[in-house]
């Protein structure tokens, strides 16, 4: 926990100067990055299916868990390039 505190306003300041380390001001155990806290979802797929992901995932040495993340993600990201576009 940062021992150092600071009104919002000189953070901001701090920040936007960019002209010194902000991290000491930081309270790092209790920090969040809105949107990207984990949700807990459960998706039944075909033992076909989980098969394949696990042969996916023993090829690049990751778990399967990171396969299925990066693959949502990737076409996500594809869906979401397609509808600025």
């Amino acid at each position: 926990m940062s021992s150092k505190r600071l009104k919002a306003k000189d953070f901001d300041r701090k920040f936007d100067e960019n002209k010194e380390e902000i991290i000491e001001y930081l309270d790092l155990d209790t920090a969040r990055r809105p949107g990207l806290e984990p949700k807990r979802v459960n998706v039944d797929f075909p033992e076909w299916m989980v098969a394949k992901l696990d042969k996916e995932a023993k090829r690049l040495n990751i778990s399967r868990q990171a396969v299925i993340k990066a693959w949502i993600g990737q076409r996500l990201d594809a869906q979401n390039s397609k509808v600025l576009s």
